[in-house]
């Protein structure tokens, strides 16, 4: 198992959990990547290019198209490795990039099979609603929808209530203190007016944000992202208090379960790798699909050795 990423917290963090697993911290573009084929021939070659410039959570920033292509870095990657199936996870505006059809061309072009899909983590059972776009490709021909994967899921989206560690002794500071910006109480105030003044809630505190501002607790997480985005209401001695949602919390809504680990970075920066990060239940339905499919094939290729030794 191999693990590349320009970021050494990222690397580091990733080498906690996998502990087996090699890892390289550099761009992309440094690395000789025909060395590490002669080393490594994966069955899956996993891969999430730089999102930045697709994405809306950047806002009005400009986006620059040297980020955007390293996507097309991918190929050669697949071209060295030969792995029979690629994953590409990004942002759902990267379909609209216009070399977006180019990439999935050039990936048919080395054979495989590209199901262009778009999910919703939620939909796979998560905590968290997190719509992204996968390429799921497969050198022996198979394609995947979505319908295929949610077969191998068990359960109902959870809410962002079960990932909110109710017990633990987090700092809250008053909603009503001085200083606090009019346009975070007035989130505050609209869900206090529809949900009424005892009920807990989420403000969505940095980035936009369509639906006013706020979320009920009882519907998925809305989208992590690389930022402290959700702050937590709550009622204590009928005092409105206000905490952000610290980086295990925000790492439930991605993983759904406690097997992972943040052991490395600063509080800002745990944040920053939960927003990188792809939700767990949604890699577990493809890696499922991959894994009947892998079987399938060993399968037919047994019995297709059985076959021949019978003509012989």
């Amino acid at each position: 198992m191999l693990g590349l990423d320009a970021w050494d917290l990222a690397t580091k963090t990733y080498k906690a959990n996998f502990p087996k697993a090699d890892i390289v911290t550099d761009r992309i573009e440094n690395v000789d990547i025909a060395k590490l084929g002669k080393i490594y021939r994966p069955d899956v070659l996993l891969t999430s290019p730089e999102c930045t410039s697709h994405s809306i959570a950047r806002g009005a920033k400009p986006g620059t198209e040297r980020s955007r292509e390293t996507a097309i870095g991918i190929v050669p990657w697949v071209e060295s490795m030969h792995p029979r199936w690629l994953i590409v996870e990004n942002v759902n505006r990267m379909k609209k990039w216009d070399r977006h059809n180019e990439l999935v061309e050039s990936i048919e072009n080395l054979g495989y099979t590209v199901s262009d899909l778009l999910l919703n983590s939620a939909d796979f059972g998560s905590a968290q609603a997190r719509k992204r776009m996968f390429l799921v490709c497969d050198r022996d021909g198979t394609t995947t929808t979505r319908e295929h994967l949610l077969a191998y899921v068990k359960k109902g989206p959870a809410s962002a209530n079960s990932v909110i560690e109710w017990r633990a002794a987090y700092k809250a500071t008053p909603l009503y203190k001085e200083g606090r910006a009019k346009a975070t109480l007035d989130r505050a105030e609209r869900a206090i007016t529809e949900l009424g003044r005892g009920v807990p809630f989420l403000i969505v505190y940095y980035g936009s944000d369509y639906a006013g501002g706020w979320q009920r607790l009882d519907a998925p997480l809305r989208t992590v992202t690389t930022i402290d985005r959700f702050g937590l209401v709550t009622l204590v001695r009928d005092v409105p208090l206000l905490r952000m949602l610290q980086p295990t919390e925000l790492l439930h809504a991605m993983c759904g379960e406690t097997e992972h680990k943040l052991p490395f970075g600063s509080r800002r920066e745990q944040v920053k790798l939960c927003g990188n990060g792809v939700c767990s239940e949604v890699m577990a339905a493809i890696f499922r699909r991959i894994k009947a499919e892998q079987q399938k094939t060993s399968k037919r290729t047994a019995k297709e050795g059985v076959e021949a030794e019978c003509l012989v």
